[in-house]
């Protein structure tokens, strides 16, 4: 399957909450999506059905496709440690998440685009690889020829959140990855365990 292009509030209603961050949208209409709304009565989730809507969750709100996914899982999974917690971080390491948090672009998938644009450079390269992964002491910095961009420059202005594993220069409009995040300061509401179950069966 590619890459979802489609209403963004819709999957957050299927979901249950704004996965792809304020939704105002998403406010008005908490109830799932389709004719019947709110109307319809959900029957109870299977095990099985709850560990694939986490995983189908994990992988709209990183914008990751389902070859992707697994991949990283395999890769979390052959890593020292609990393999739900590696996952995530494996997650939070992908190049367009780090612009994201950075506030370089206000979403992720804005952050993608400007990565494939060649607006980003890792350790002073140009990287145009959204899934590029960032390692430890790594460098993420807007491209010189582009820290006048208009969308850069906005979403900057708006930056609120920073996070403990990364640090910002305002000056230098550059970015340090410190170390991978620990489970509790990543803010995401996702269960990986339930993610872990479902691939281990």
């Amino acid at each position: 399957m590619a890459r979802y292009l489609g209403p963004k509030t819709k999957i957050a209603r299927k979901f249950g909450e704004p996965i792809f961050g304020a939704d105002k949208a998403f406010e008005k209409k908490k109830y799932p999506p389709g004719m019947h709304g709110n109307a319809k009565k959900r029957r109870k989730l299977s095990e099985y059905a709850t560990q694939l809507q986490e995983k189908q969750k994990a992988k709209y709100t990183y914008g990751v496709l389902e070859r992707q996914f697994s991949n990283l899982f395999k890769k979390a999974s052959h890593r020292k440690g609990v393999t739900g917690e590696i996952l995530l971080q494996l997650l939070e390491a992908r190049l367009d998440n780090v612009v994201f948090r950075l506030g370089i672009a206000p979403t992720r998938r804005a952050a993608r685009q400007l990565v494939s644009h060649r607006h980003i450079t890792v350790n002073g390269k140009l990287t145009n690889i959204p899934s590029f992964t960032v390692h430890p002491g790594d460098i993420i910095a807007v491209r010189e020829k582009s820290k006048s961009l208009e969308a850069i420059n906005d979403s900057l202005a708006s930056r609120s959140t920073a996070y403990p594993w990364l640090e910002w220069d305002e000056t230098s409009l550059a970015g340090k990855f410190m170390n991978y995040p620990e489970r509790e300061q990543v803010p995401e509401n996702i269960k990986e365990q339930l993610i872990v179950e479902l691939y281990s069966k």
